[in-house]
């Protein structure tokens, strides 16, 4: 299965505390942390909430 690497790229301070939640939720606490998720409908639904905060790319 394909894998996604999630950079938050962006800070947290100022948004919605949904989208806060959901930085947590994949692992990302600070600017520049990485996150290595699974490539599933969940993730690029929590990936599409924060979408402005975060790069995505695909890794092997």
């Amino acid at each position: 299965m394909a894998r996604l690497k999630v950079t938050q790229t962006r800070s947290k301070i100022g948004t919605k505390p949904n989208q806060r939640e959901t930085l947590r939720s994949l692992g990302l606490k600070r600017i520049n942390d990485i996150a290595i998720k699974e490539d599933r409908p969940e993730i690029r639904g929590m990936i599409h909430t924060v979408r402005h905060l975060v790069a995505v790319e695909e890794v092997e």
